[in-house]
């Protein structure tokens, strides 16, 4: 099955990740991370939502990690140093998608995962608008059907479709917003 280690900054903004663990639960790809990936999450809500309760971001990671039991990479510390990346702070997530046979990166921070550094791991990176819109192509009824669910278990407050791709327009796939809601529209 494709495989994808999820950065921290895909997994941050609420609707973002929902719909990327939405698609995954559903099996149109597995997803990994790490403890490291996962703890520089609750930092950044902390940073950027700072009156979230954290016993809220933990439940928020337990959840995650009790839905994909087999997702956590463990053990990627081994190979950081043969990793090379212009960011330092990056290279835990190559080791942990190479330990993971992952088949790409997904993360926002594309120039810190050069195409040359990369290749000797067999692994590519994609930003999460182009990853959203390729699972679109690929599998559309599935994914419709992902945001509509999406949508309909959010009651407080409850959410339209057009809010979820509002949230998911900002939360920085909005080519794929777009797309789906140019295929509700239709």
């Amino acid at each position: 099955m494709f495989a994808a280690v999820l950065d921290a900054n895909v997994l941050v903004p609420l609707a973002l990740a929902d719909t990327l663990l939405r698609t995954a639960e559903v099996g149109l790809y597995r997803p990994f991370w790490s403890l490291r990936i996962l703890n520089e999450v609750k930092q950044a809500i902390v940073k950027v939502k700072p009156d979230v309760a954290p016993t809220r971001i933990d439940a928020r990671l337990a959840d995650m990690r009790r839905v994909f039991p087999d997702s956590c990479v463990f053990g990627w510390e081994v190979l950081v140093d043969q990793v090379t990346s212009p960011d330092e702070n990056d290279r835990h997530v190559v080791a942990a998608a190479r330990l993971a046979r992952a088949d790409v990166i997904v993360t926002r921070n594309l120039t810190d995962f050069p195409v040359d550094s990369l290749a000797r791991w067999d692994l590519e990176v994609v930003d999460p608008d182009c990853f959203l819109l390729d699972m679109l192509d690929m599998f559309k009824p599935v994914v419709l059907r992902v945001i509509r669910e999406q949508a309909s278990d959010k009651t407080r407050p409850p959410l339209a479709v057009e809010d979820v791709l509002i949230a998911l327009g900002r939360a920085g796939v909005p080519g794929f917003a777009r797309q789906v809601g140019s295929l509700f529209r239709s």
